[in-house]
């Protein structure tokens, strides 16, 4: 395993990688995506499949995207060419999906550019925020004001009239993204360190506020009260492994990018668990200043004479950012000043992820063609902002949403991320990135990293898209087209821009790569002296996958779904599967190299063995729907925290802290142990 010793620019410090990846994975969604949800899918219940997403994909494959970026120093498309010269549209398909992103999250960071604005003018002309009010009415100006007076949002209107005030704050956002990153890494590398802590420091000040509130506590219970039923419910564990995977900017290319500016010498596991733990706990603090303002909010609409609770402050998305959060600034004494600290904290939330993805894109370009930064960087600038004007019009919110839930979905980055692990568990010898993290690290993995990217993680991802998909085509409402038969523009649009990504993917890996030094490839080479072995394990393992497969169609077709039939395609498939990944682990060797027959088994086995758990939790969630997740949610009773809520709290701290200062030892023994680090020449 030859290591590429190209010159390369590199972080400054180990710090300003750990932050700037920090930064790119702690974004807006931590701050109202984890709480909603957490809130919605059973409170404190929900951290359990939330810890154990988090240990069992999100760090995992972390080490993976570092592994990947650092042994091969390229960003994404080349480092899966790298790998496998045929495996490079991978890359292109997350760097393409995250040049969707980037042309409307600044859209978002334009939002809270204006209402830190509006917060700003409040100050300095001592005037009521312009969304203020109390009880029923509050609310009502709240959200008047985002939807209407800022907005001017037509639900109905494919586009509409172009609002000129939010197009002068994303111009705005764009030029804040260009000065962060036009001077490459190093300069990044500086700016986190603004950035990044800033927030932490802001929601600890906020969340102390939050927790002096009167009310605060009511808030607090809908938020970590447990409603055990819900673990019950497949939808539960589905949204908490999508929020890890989703939060931890995975499969976009940003990590592989970021990794790929690290010394040689630089640390990969331990790095990875840091920025994972960070990630957790900044969704949690976040969680809990949220929540405990919105107690407070609900009990200074109460003493107003209003019924408002918590749970009828509780939305989604855009809702909760810009119409929840300023109507319970707006009750806090000097409320210009603390919703002037809470956007600004969203805006340094925002730039990290923002530009995390736009250097993902600018590197994959610059890596593929050799041009300049210099001149890349100000033309993919102007193109994500022209591509962006359709969110600033008048139904730009409705496109914004759509874009969003396809990129963010089932259908973008969650398929991605399954493939992701499957070409690089089947098509490529991981066992070579193992142990290279494991050279350079403050604490080594197990074999059980390679079963977890070959078989674990492919199958957990390959069950949530297939439910997914049922879930979609089910729909009572339709989903291209409603049941009058008219087409949902919308999802169409979505669907297009995530059925294109894989064909301008494999246009670009099909493009000839000037820089000469791309062309070095790190897969094992098979010489004429190489040996196939485990040809008969894997005929086995293939016969029985395919058996698992017809099964598994004929059933579908048959409507048949459940019983004897689906264990037994369960069991051939699972057969299948274990007997290829033995066949890879054994015989994948320098001079020995598996049947390709057992790679063939493994991916239709994955497959199968999803298939089939995907059934099962379809069956469980048609058995469990009507318990209805709202409802359930507000029968919690709004007095004081019950002794499991105060449990969760200190699980929580434990696992955060206990697991940062491990982490932080391990860095320092092997500091103390090892030779500095040295920047590559």
């Amino acid at each position: 395993m030859e290591l590429l010793e190209e010159q390369r620019e590199t972080w400054g410090t180990r710090g300003g990688f750990v932050l700037a990846a920090v930064g790119s994975a702690v974004g807006l969604g931590n701050l109202w995506g984890f709480p909603y949800k957490l809130y919605s899918y059973g409170g404190g219940a929900f951290l359990i499949p939330y810890i154990i997403a988090m240990f069992c994909i999100g760090v995992p494959m972390l080490i993976l995207e570092f592994s990947l970026g650092h042994f091969t120093q390229r960003a994404a498309p080349n480092a899966f060419a790298r790998c496998n010269k045929k495996l490079e549209f991978v890359g292109w398909w997350g760097v393409i999906l995250g040049f969707v992103i980037i042309t409307y999250y600044p859209t978002i960071l334009a939002y809270c550019l204006s209402f830190m604005w509006y917060s700003i003018e409040s100050i300095v002309r001592d005037t009521p925020l312009p969304w203020a009010g109390e009880g029923v009415e509050g609310v009502e100006n709240a959200k008047n004001f985002f939807y209407d007076t800022y907005l001017g949002y037509h639900k109905d209107s494919a586009l509409g009239g172009f609002q000129w005030h939010i197009f002068g704050m994303l111009l705005g956002a764009w030029v804040l993204m260009y000065f962060c990153i036009f001077r490459g890494v190093k300069l990044v590398g500086k700016i986190v360190w603004i950035t990044v802590p800033l927030p932490f420091l802001v929601l600890v000040v906020l969340t102390v506020r939050g927790l002096t509130l009167p009310g605060s506590m009511e808030g607090l219970v809908y938020y970590l009260d447990p409603t055990w039923s819900e673990l019950a419910k497949p939808t539960t564990w589905r949204f908490a492994f999508g929020q890890v995977f989703f939060s931890l900017s995975l499969a976009f290319g940003v990590m592989v990018t970021y990794a790929s500016f690290l010394h040689r010498k630089s640390d990969i596991n331990n790095n990875a668990s840091i920025i994972a733990l960070s990630d957790f706990a900044t969704s949690f603090i976040g969680g809990l200043a949220i929540f405990a303002t919105l107690g407070g909010m609900a009990y200074a609409s109460q003493q107003a004479g209003s019924s408002i609770g918590v749970g009828d402050v509780v939305a989604k998305g855009p809702g909760l950012a810009f119409v929840a959060f300023p109507y319970a600034l707006a009750q806090l004494p000097g409320a210009a000043w603390w919703s002037l600290i809470f956007f600004f904290m969203l805006i340094t939330l925002g730039i990290d992820s923002a530009f995390s993805i736009t250097e993902s894109v600018l590197a994959g370009i610059v890596d593929k063609t050799g041009w300049k930064r210099g001149i890349v960087l100000p033309v993919m600038s102007l193109v994500g902002l022209g591509s962006g004007l359709v969110f600033v019009t008048q139904g730009g919110l409705n496109w914004l949403g759509t874009v969003d839930d396809f990129i963010n979905g089932t259908w973008g980055i969650a398929f991605l991320g399954l493939l992701e692990c499957v070409v690089l568990g089947w098509f490529y010898r991981v066992e070579n990135l193992r142990q290279h993290a494991n050279e350079r690290s403050d604490w080594r993995l197990g074999k059980w990293w390679n079963f977890s990217i070959r078989v674990f993680i492919p199958v957990v991802l390959g069950t949530l898209f297939i439910w997914s998909l049922f879930d979609d085509f089910s729909n009572a409402d339709g989903f291209i087209r409603t049941p009058e038969g008219e087409w949902i523009l919308p999802n169409c649009v979505g669907l297009m821009i995530v059925g294109i990504a894989p064909v301008i993917a494999i246009f670009m890996s099909l493009m000839k790569n000037p820089n000469r030094q791309d062309s070095i490839v790190c897969e094992k080479t098979v010489s004429d002296k190489c040996t196939t072995q485990g040809r008969s394990a894997s005929g086995v393992a293939f016969a029985v996958s395919v058996v698992s497969g017809v099964m598994i169609v004929w059933l579908a077709a048959a409507g048949m779904l459940e019983g004897l039939l689906l264990y037994a395609a369960f069991a051939l498939g699972m057969s299948g599967l274990l007997v290829s990944n033995y066949v890879l682990n054994r015989y994948d060797h320098e001079l020995v190299t598996p049947s390709k027959l057992a790679r063939c088994a493994g991916i239709i086995a994955t497959a199968d063995v999803s298939a089939c758990i995907a059934a099962v939790l379809i069956r469980l969630a048609d058995s469990s729907a009507g318990a209805g997740v709202e409802e359930a949610a507000k029968s919690i009773p709004a007095d004081k925290l019950g002794a499991v809520s105060y449990v969760i709290l200190g699980v929580v701290t434990l696992v955060v802290f206990g697991g940062l200062g491990w982490c932080f030892y391990r860095a320092i023994a092997a500091f103390g142990s090892d030779e500095p680090v040295e920047e590559m020449k």
